[in-house]
């Protein structure tokens, strides 16, 4: 089963999975590499050197040294390569891929974030910028949680259900980074919106500001009891994709502070 020769979509299904998988759980026995290896008919093993093979040319991973296993260089490089210059189009390739792998329409896999293009009845060309765009943010989504290991970088909950891939410059703001794990942090739903509402800041040593009008309430109950102990105090950064710092500064010379 092991000898045949991996095709480019199986690459490309494979360095999907390495995008959500946080860096420790690049092994045969975590449960996301089994299930891949059962939908490639690969074993676990196989899904988990090809993985390797990517951190090798992962440059995060090179400039730690950390070197991962180089076999398939010459295959791996250029999907890398293709990511880094154009995120949108090869996260939603890979999603495409994979859902006709498992047999289904991308459509039906993400049928819960389409509903109202569904209920809308869009069609052609906007129906597929549509479906791009939230195909995209749900993969944007995943790399970031797997990113912080499924914990909000400030309060360390790990309800996934609650945890929101918050973007440092705006969605809006900067088209060419809205998908970048650099533009992203890992943040619960309370601090998420502080976040987004310029309550709070992160400076370049990833340190938690907090605003002038966040500063005037520390008199008050909830102060003490949600703000008080954070002032100051460092994220816990993730594994890989640290929070790019001019998109940091970015986001604390334009949106944070602005609350009245």
């Amino acid at each position: 089963m092991e000898r045949k020769k991996w095709s480019n979509d199986e690459y490309i299904a494979t360095f999907n999975l390495y995008l959500k998988l946080p860096f420790g759980k690049m092994h045969h026995r975590t449960t996301e590499v089994i299930e891949l290896a059962n939908l490639l008919g690969r074993t676990p093993s196989s899904i988990a050197m090809r993985l390797s093979n990517f951190a090798h040319v992962d440059p995060f991973h090179q400039n730690r040294g950390v070197n991962g296993l180089a076999g398939g260089k010459n295959q791996c490089q250029p999907i890398f390569d293709k990511y880094i210059k154009n995120r949108e189009n090869l996260m939603y390739e890979s999603e495409l891929i994979l859902s006709k792998i498992e047999g289904q329409t991308l459509e039906k896999k993400y049928e819960y974030d389409l509903l109202d293009v569904q209920n809308l009845n869009l069609k052609g060309l906007t129906k597929e910028r549509i479906v791009k765009t939230r195909v995209n943010q749900n993969f944007f989504r995943k790399i970031i949680l797997a990113n912080y290991n499924y914990r909000c970088a400030i309060s360390g909950v790990d309800i996934s259900s609650v945890l929101i891939a918050s973007h440092i410059k705006p969605w809006q703001v900067d088209k060419d980074n809205r998908l970048n794990p650099e533009n992203g942090i890992c943040l619960d739903a309370f601090y998420d919106k502080c976040f987004d509402r310029g309550l709070i800041g992160f400076d370049r040593s990833y340190s938690i500001v907090f605003s002038d009008y966040l500063r005037k309430s520390y008199k008050k109950d909830y102060f003490k009891k949600y703000f008080e102990s954070i002032e100051g105090k460092k994220i816990n950064l993730p594994e890989k994709f640290l929070p790019n710092p001019n998109f940091l500064e970015y986001h604390l010379e334009h949106c944070f502070n602005k609350l009245l």
